[in-house]
């Protein structure tokens, strides 16, 4: 499976996302899943790609070209796929990814996650959308996505196209909810 990983750039945030982030590589790494990401090499973007990467997984970098100008590009890259800009990232990321994994951000990450969820309203995709809410990192956002519920202004439930996760554990069974073993007659 690729997922498809949004997360942010910075590196002065909580040191626990960095190593719940170098877990998550780890694990895809291990399970023989494929890392998609934006393909900076700072932040949160560093640290997964790194531990997938040294964990023998694949790693995908869909780059746009002002990253590459700034020398940003991450060394953790078996692909590299360059882009124009942040438009065009965001729909050859939505075609690479088999689902979406969310980890703290900013600004960036936010256009991200609202991208591939409005995608997923209209219907252009089922993949799964998980927003990994690191030490309650999502709080505020789940709490206003709940008030835009309430007041009328959402399709449907948020929580139709988007799913929450509190660990790794969590995002596994949001991934690969466990089958019922049929009795057999």
């Amino acid at each position: 499976m690729k997922l498809c990983i949004f997360c942010s750039s910075n590196w002065q945030i909580d040191p626990d996302f960095f190593t719940r982030a170098e877990e998550l590589g780890r694990w895809a790494a291990k399970k023989g899943h494929t890392i998609v990401f934006g393909g900076h090499d700072a932040g949160l973007m560093h640290a997964v790609s790194k531990a997938a990467h040294d964990a023998g997984g694949r790693v995908i970098g869909v780059v746009p070209r002002k990253i590459e100008e700034m020398g940003k590009l991450s060394p953790y890259l078996d692909v590299h796929i360059p882009t124009e800009d942040l438009s065009d990232r965001k729909d050859l990321m939505l075609l690479q990814g088999d689902a979406f994994i969310v980890l703290p951000g900013g600004i960036g990450t936010l256009d991200e996650l609202f991208t591939v969820a409005s995608a997923a309203t209209l219907d252009y995709h089922s993949k799964p959308v998980i927003l990994y809410n690191m030490k309650g990192f999502w709080d505020s956002l789940i709490a206003c996505l709940d008030d835009l519920h309430v007041k009328g202004v959402t399709r449907k439930q948020w929580r139709s196209y988007i799913q929450v996760a509190a660990s790794l554990h969590e995002v596994e069974e949001l991934l690969f909810p466990l089958t019922p073993v049929k009795p057999q007659p």
